[in-house]
């Protein structure tokens, strides 16, 4: 056990750096200005055209780093910092959230798989903690290990979910860099460097996020198993 919680407070360290430097690198590439003037809400309208896409509606949403694009309902939803900004960030994330709008227009085959999980996952999600709570109590009184199976299989959805958001983000990365390029939108070396810096940081958060929730699958896993033999 001792070895978990070296390794878990490991990640943690790591994932607090990590995101202390996407808020910096964040806040650096704000401050950069976009030499084409464009705002946030330009590019996202622009790049969805250029995809022949024309039915998703691009919305301003509240909160600082709020920016997402929602399936369900065909929208970019872009932080007001990004959705008015000029800047190489706010080129960066506006592409990027775009990019997930081409993923959806194209089929692409791991977001379809991520958009099919989001109901079950959201259940997990929901009772993971509270199950897990209570499977350790009663297999530490009682020697019932069910609950805690329950939990321990919720977990295992929610990781899951975490390593199949991986390949979406960076694919939607990878498409808005791309784009950008080809537009001339970041034609200097500075602004493709800056765009590419600020979505390399926010990838490393999801990958932070999912190594975070292997462990904590792996740590109870072993508490279940353990148990049980």
């Amino acid at each position: 056990m001792m070895s978990y919680w070296i390794i878990f407070g490991g990640i943690m360290l790591v994932s607090m750096i990590v995101q202390w430097r996407f808020k910096s690198k964040f806040k650096k590439y704000s401050e950069t200005p976009l030499s084409s003037g464009m705002t946030g809400r330009d590019i996202a309208e622009k790049m969805l055209h250029d995809h022949g896409i024309y039915d998703v509606e691009i919305i301003s949403a509240q909160g600082r780093l709020s920016d997402h694009y929602n399936p369900a309902n065909r929208t970019v939803n872009l932080s007001p910092e990004v959705y008015s900004g000029r800047s190489v960030a706010a080129a960066a994330v506006a592409a990027h959230e775009c990019g997930h709008a081409v993923q959806h227009a194209k089929a692409y085959s791991w977001l379809q798989f991520r958009s099919a999980m989001v109901p079950i996952v959201s259940v997990a999600s929901n009772m993971v903690t509270w199950v897990l709570m209570i499977g350790v109590i009663m297999m530490a009184f009682s020697g019932n290990h069910y609950v805690l199976a329950i939990g321990v299989a919720a977990l295992a959805i929610t990781t899951l979910f975490s390593f199949v958001t991986l390949p979406v983000e960076f694919d939607a990365s990878k498409r808005a860099l791309a784009w950008l390029d080809n537009k001339g939108i970041t034609h200097s070396s500075v602004e493709h460097a800056g765009a590419k810096d600020a979505l390399w940081w926010a990838a490393m958060t999801y990958v932070v996020a999912a190594l975070s929730s292997l462990v904590t699958l792996l740590y109870y896993a072993s508490m279940l198993l353990g148990r049980r033999e």
